[in-house]
């Protein structure tokens, strides 16, 4: 796969998760520019939130029956349309309404991206490409709040949408021009009314499921790192919140130096082997978090060493599972692609939702969703390698 497609599909796959982080800067200026509170205004990211799960698995029986091109086409100009509506919002039921259309319109670029991926790229192809994407996963985080927090000093909150509005614009011009269709012509168009049978037989596939829920776990670890560390980091630690970013930052660069050295161990070792060994990695630091956060140190690095780890071996767990569970998936690939990111993003919520529920004032909730995310990771991992063994068995006889 060449360098430009690379390009796109990562700015692609950048949309979805960009309007997430970009925004965040901008609660407190939209809820005193809709006389409300900050509470209210997060509304709008669970409107989100909820237009990422539902979107994904539309997205998938559509792009199996149309290809990939269309879909994502339409996708990411309703996202262009959508952020433009946002960043002239007169209430905030309006704001609402079309932050859910406006994901709707994002994760086309998140589900189609693997599928292309997948289209064009055999297992360990895939895995090289997914680690080459998460250079742009992981400096999204990095950049979009500090330009973010930027933009809303300087202009008001409606300059992130308009910048997202120029962005998603310029993706569809680039999709236009330099993205021709990937899904081989000869392969069978399934029709839509399959879709449910579809997504039943997904669900009932060990080794697929087992793949994604490896990385989903995983992944729901680093969810509830975003949404315990502000407090234990600036609440609980005393870290300046003008230094927080720092500490963010360090972290989403490991995760993207794992992901580049990820994508050069593949051409060694398969990305079935890479995962099964980075889940204990991840278990252990997880482990080792939740017992330092028992102890309550007064200073805050020792947390800091094996959060550390637990998010830079996400750098390799994410592309190798996805590739894995998308591996040899054929006509099903955007089906396959719709289910794997909807499971990511419901377990991450789900992770998110159980750090507030826990709150104690202290760092266990955090840590221990982390943990616990870790020995299921690893649970799901083992189970899947069994499973995948059996079936290689019978494949064999």
């Amino acid at each position: 796969m060449n360098v430009k497609t690379i390009l796109i599909l990562g700015a692609l796959s950048a949309c979805g998760p960009l309007a997430i982080d970009f925004y965040l800067p901008g609660f407190p200026a939209m809820a005193l520019s809709f006389a409300t509170d900050e509470k209210h205004i997060q509304t709008t990211l669970a409107a989100y939130f909820l237009g990422l799960s539902i979107g994904q698995l539309i997205y998938g029986p559509v792009a199996d029956r149309f290809g990939r091109r269309v879909p994502l086409l339409v996708g990411v100009s309703l996202f262009t349309l959508a952020s433009l509506a946002c960043a002239f919002a007169p209430t905030l039921e309006w704001l609402i309404v079309a932050r859910f259309v406006q994901a709707l319109g994002g994760c086309a670029g998140m589900v189609l991206a693997r599928a292309i991926v997948s289209d064009k790229c055999d297992a360990v192809g895939s895995a090289k490409v997914f680690s080459q994407l998460m250079l742009v996963m992981g400096l999204a985080p990095i950049l979009a709040p500090m330009l973010g927090g930027v933009l809303v000093n300087s202009w008001g909150w409606q300059w992130i949408f308009i910048l997202l509005t120029l962005f998603s614009a310029g993706c569809t011009l680039a999709v236009a021009l330099g993205l021709p269709e990937s899904m081989p012509a000869d392969r069978p168009r399934r029709p839509l009314s399959g879709a449910p049978k579809l997504y039943g037989g997904l669900l009932l596939d060990p080794v697929f499921m087992g793949h994604a829920l490896t990385g989903g776990i995983a992944m729901a670890g680093m969810f509830a790192y975003i949404a315990g560390s502000p407090f234990v980091f600036i609440k609980l630690y005393g870290v300046p919140a003008e230094h927080y970013g720092w500490l963010f930052g360090s972290n989403a660069a490991g995760f993207i130096l794992t992901a580049q050295v990820n994508a050069r161990l593949l051409s060694r070792r398969g990305p079935a082997w890479l995962l099964s060994r980075t889940v204990w990695v991840y278990m252990a630091a997880g482990i080792v978090l939740l017992a330092l956060s028992a102890m309550q140190p007064a200073q805050l690095w020792p947390l800091l060493v094996p959060l550390f780890v637990c998010l830079a071996s996400l750098g390799a767990i994410i592309p190798n599972a996805s590739a894995c569970a998308m591996n040899g998936q054929g006509s099903r690939a955007g089906s396959a692609s719709a289910l794997l990111g909807c499971l990511q993003f419901s377990l991450a919520a789900g992770a998110a939702s159980l750090v507030g529920v826990l709150h104690d004032g202290t760092a266990m909730p955090m840590a221990s969703v982390i943990a616990g995310c870790g020995i299921l990771a690893v649970c799901a991992a083992v189970l899947t390698r069994r499973c995948q063994q059996r079936r290689d068995l019978q494949v064999v006889a």
